[in-house]
């Protein structure tokens, strides 16, 4: 690890809170010292991961030692280092850690160019049409890009630079406005949204899947499929909206561009036709998408359902008998096992915080708090979900925020009297949409906003325009959603 990669001062400030919490504090009534102190921990890794101290991965392998060393899951040494690997035996974890090594197939083959530059050539007659193209684009690819950083940054991006850049758009000349500005706004707000709509769009989701059964006692156990039906609906308006409001708000100043579905289409032949890889990564996510949405159960009945993480491990092993994917680049895909490591820690110390009961103390303290107004479920969750949305602005890690709000957020819901899966499921939206608000609201976004297209007032302005359109659209249109499908 190089020096570079320590930040000294979040460093001594996340040790500073641990010590300060665990030696100073008194443990609230009702909560035991071994869950206070894991609190301390749990605040310290959550600061450390914000403040950027070290690698999220190093600091997990800390939070994982000091776990198993300390003994506060555990008196028992033999029991204590069991209780801190625990996280590595969560099947949702290694879901999200294939997931990610499958998509490096999409950069590899060329197949996620390929599926851009072609909606590209139906729809880019007009700038607009071009956003929707990027839009599309990435929601047919997001079911199997776990990452929302790859997605977003690493493949939607260039294409769109690209595009900017054909017709004379780039900030380094003051030409942004022309077009780069419009596609770049519309290229980051997909991505929060295409984040929301499936389990497997973004790492978090999993984690937050095992909250809420962990929360219900596994009452609530949310499927790829339930998922993505509770999303569909307002995941796709939200889609259809988005790049007629920032059309709207900034307008480019190029509106028609015949030359951008020209373009496309050069490059689409450059490409060629389809070559055996991209064939093989075809065939592997249509069987992905018909075995996560449980197609074999509905036709054949529940004995052929097939595990999530079961069918993921699947769709790699034909990708490395078909030579698609090698060992050496299973090897090589560092975000996956980056992921393994500090999604293990984080969900050992949310499993714990709960077991020990400190979730249920703090969600208590929500609860008790808000039921002092004297308002019915559906405002107290308006107030849950818009405190939890916009509490945003202080994370730079939509991992760190979940991993600290989200249970005791959900507890304090369910005991106001919300529907358990209605609760869920917007919570579970949220957690991807406030993606939106800011400039490093996830690793998308200096990305995006990196590369100069849009200024931080824009960014900012436009972020807080989406919030509101997309979280109105999850609570209501999702929520008559969910109604008509008897979630609630």
């Amino acid at each position: 690890m190089k020096s570079t990669d320590i930040r000294v001062i979040p460093g001594i400030i996340s040790i500073a809170i641990i010590l300060f919490l665990w030696f100073i504090v008194e443990p609230p009534q009702g909560v035991s010292a071994n869950a206070w102190h894991l609190l301390a921990l749990f605040v310290g890794t959550v600061v450390a991961i914000i403040g950027k101290a070290m690698p999220i991965g190093a600091i997990a392998v800390l939070a994982i030692t000091l776990v198993a060393l300390t003994g506060v899951t555990n008196d028992k040494p033999s029991d204590a280092i069991k209780d801190a690997l625990s996280g590595f035996s969560n099947s949702l974890i290694w879901l999200i850690g294939i997931a990610i090594i499958i998509s490096r197939g999409l950069a590899k083959t060329g197949l996620g160019n390929r599926i851009g530059y072609y909606f590209i050539s139906l729809f880019g007659r007009k700038t607009l049409g071009i956003g929707y193209a990027l839009a599309l684009s990435e929601l047919v690819i997001a079911p199997v890009t776990p990452s929302n950083t790859a997605r977003g940054g690493g493949i939607i991006h260039p294409i769109m630079k690209s595009i900017a850049s054909s017709f004379g758009s780039s900030p380094e000349e003051g030409t942004s406005r022309k077009i780069g500005h419009y596609l770049a706004l519309v290229n980051y707000h997909t991505n929060p949204i295409t984040s929301a709509m499936f389990i497997t769009a973004t790492a978090p989701n999993p984690l937050i899947v095992k909250l809420i059964a962990d929360a219900t006692g596994a009452d609530i156990s949310i499927t790829w499929g339930t998922w993505a039906l509770a999303a569909l609906l307002p995941g796709l308006l939200c889609i259809a909206l988005m790049p007629l409001i920032i059309y709207a708000v900034y307008p480019p100043e190029i509106k028609r561009t015949p030359d951008a579905s020209i373009y496309a289409k050069d490059k689409l032949a450059d490409m060629g036709p389809m070559s055996y890889a991209e064939k093989i990564m075809v065939s592997v996510f249509g069987l992905l998408l018909v075995l996560w949405a449980g197609v074999p159960a509905m036709i054949f009945g529940a004995s052929f359902a097939v595990d999530t993480t079961a069918v993921a491990f699947l769709g790699l092993s034909i990708l490395l008998i078909s030579g698609v994917l090698s060992w050496e680049d299973v090897l090589k895909e560092k975000a996956a096992w980056d992921t393994v490591v500090w999604f293990s820690a984080l969900v050992m110390m949310a499993t714990f915080l709960n077991k020990l009961g400190l979730v249920t103390w703090f969600s208590g303290v929500v609860e008790s708090n808000i039921a002092q107004l004297g308002v019915g479920w559906m405002v107290s969750v308006i107030i849950l979900v818009v405190v939890y949305f916009y509490a945003h602005y202080f994370f730079a890690s939509t991992t760190a925020h979940i991993t600290a709000m989200f249970a005791a957020f959900f507890a304090a819901g369910i005991a106001l009297g919300a529907p358990p899966l209605y609760l869920g499921l917007l919570l579970a939206g949220a957690s991807s949409l406030m993606m939106s608000l800011t400039h490093y609201a996830t690793g998308t976004s200096p990305i995006i906003f990196g590369s100069g297209y849009v200024s931080m007032e824009h960014w900012w302005i436009m972020g807080f325009i989406m919030s509101v359109v997309n979280l109105t659209i999850w609570g209501v249109v999702g929520g008559l959603w969910w109604k008509v499908l008897g979630f609630w």
